[in-house]
């Protein structure tokens, strides 16, 4: 994920001539779009628990996972054995420095048979707080404190939290309704999500911009690279696409900023006033995301719990998630 704040304004100098100055007096560019001195800017503490949440999930995972106490069947192989029952399972068997795959389907993980056949829904909030390992972990906790803290900076925890859960869950269901065969877990669904109301909230909020092209290019590529990443084996692509699209619309939904002038309008005479907080094209884009979300996730969760397939409905779809090579296979991902 890229470092740069494509998006961040600042307080200081409410302009539009692109350019704002540092402390030495030198003309530097500004950020991309322009923020009132009215406007709200929020401290981040949920995402920062979201991290520690997870971080805590994997510790207690570890331990029940207790590698060393069936140590026998891998003859003391067992990573970090230093760490005592904290230690990793076997790089042949989690090369990303993790549980067993038995311990994390005990413990939450999302599996189609026990989501559907079993009844156990409650897999598809679980398993966001689940990780395959360390480097799973950490990877995607990075990308949520670089994504994360400035959107709840900019809208709120409210907002950011809400895109975040949804995501994932909307993650959940594509991925359950393609993959029936292996075990997913991870939040990289919700961190998609996140990169889905980036670009939503840069379309609704396109006239506050001032650097729109290169903002657009930039967040489109960190999309195409990472959903690019997900054709490979064994990574849950229909987890990234579901919690994309999720988000995607969600932005839309919660993400509007009112037209520039807005705020300090509301002082000015009733004549002067700017009437709508909001441009028409954001009320429409607010209405068909929300019809499209609402409709989307409620035909993919009775498709789901009714046991159908979608490779069944889409042929094709599964070589979003994997693209079979003569290096590898594509079995784990259908």
């Amino acid at each position: 994920m890229s470092g740069q704040d494509i998006e961040r304004g600042q307080r200081a100098n409410k302009n539009r001539t692109g350019s704002s100055s540092n402390n030495n007096g030198a003309h530097v560019p500004s950020p991309t779009y322009l923020i009132e001195d009215t406007e709200t800017q929020w401290t981040s503490w949920l995402v920062p628990m979201f991290v520690v949440a997870n971080v805590a999930v994997f510790i207690v995972v570890l331990y029940i996972n207790d590698c060393p106490k069936h140590d026998q069947a891998f003859k003391g192989k067992c990573v970090a054995r230093f760490l005592g029952r904290f230690s990793f399972e076997p790089l042949r068997k989690n090369p990303l420095f993790g549980p067993s795959s038995h311990t994390l389907e005990k413990l939450g993980g999302l599996e189609w048979t026990k989501v559907v056949q079993k009844h156990q829904g409650w897999r598809l909030i679980t398993c966001i707080w689940l990780h395959g390992g360390i480097i799973h972990l950490l990877v995607n906790m990075l990308c949520l404190v670089f994504i994360g803290i400035r959107l709840e900076q900019q809208f709120g925890f409210v907002r950011i939290g809400v895109i975040y859960l949804l995501s994932g869950f909307g993650g959940s269901v594509l991925s359950c309704l393609f993959i029936r065969n292996s075990i997913s877990v991870g939040a990289s669904g919700a961190l998609f999500g996140l990169l889905g109301a980036m670009l939503s909230e840069l379309l609704t909020n396109w006239s506050l911009y001032t650097n729109k092209a290169a903002a657009l290019i930039t967040l489109l590529v960190i999309i195409a690279i990472n959903l690019a990443i997900g054709i490979l084996p064994h990574v849950d692509n229909f987890a990234h696409i579901g919690g994309f699209l999720t988000g995607f619309f969600l932005g839309f939904v919660l993400l509007p900023r009112p037209r520039y002038g807005w705020l300090d309008g509301r002082n000015l005479p009733g004549s002067a006033a700017i009437k709508s907080k909001y441009k028409t094209h954001q009320y429409v884009l607010w209405l068909v995301s929300l019809v499209l979300l609402i409709a989307g996730l409620t035909v993919a969760l009775v498709m789901l719990f009714r046991g159908e397939n979608g490779n069944d409905r889409c042929r094709w779809c599964h070589y979003m998630s994997c693209v079979p090579t003569s290096s590898w296979n594509c079995e784990g991902n259908v």
